[in-house]
């Protein structure tokens, strides 16, 4: 049997928290400008991180929001939200990761985070307004 490289095991772990519509329309829009920055979060994101032991998918998609919240990287909050329905975080489990925000990192971050959060958790659920 072959050995899987760090990109082909990166790529497999991406597309099964972010989703296949994700990762070729990401794929679809790589230049030869940003294909390098493609394998490295790839590679050393996915690849090695994501892939590790020890921590499941819902606990490193709910790290992985307290931080991206707590940063204020705002389309990465929602990517990582809408990523949640294939890692089996639940709302729930959102709120008291955003929670944690608020008393580590504070209440205007966690507060630009859950509105991103209700936006695309009601667009899940068909409820968007």
């Amino acid at each position: 049997m072959a050995e899987t490289t760090l990109y082909d095991r990166g790529m497999a772990t991406r597309r099964s928290v972010l989703g296949n519509a994700h990762v070729d329309n990401a794929s679809a829009k790589m230049t030869e400008f940003d294909a390098d920055f493609q394998s490295f979060i790839t590679e050393g994101a996915w690849g090695s991180v994501w892939s590790r032991p020890g921590l499941s998918k819902r606990e490193r998609s709910m790290i992985t929001l307290a931080l991206l919240a707590a940063l204020g990287h705002d389309e990465e909050v929602a990517m990582h939200v809408r990523a949640t329905a294939n890692t089996g975080a639940s709302p729930e489990d959102i709120k008291e990761a955003l929670l944690h925000v608020a008393v580590y990192a504070g209440v205007p971050a966690a507060n630009r985070a859950f509105k991103i959060a209700r936006e695309e958790l009601a667009k899940r659920e068909g409820t968007a307004k």
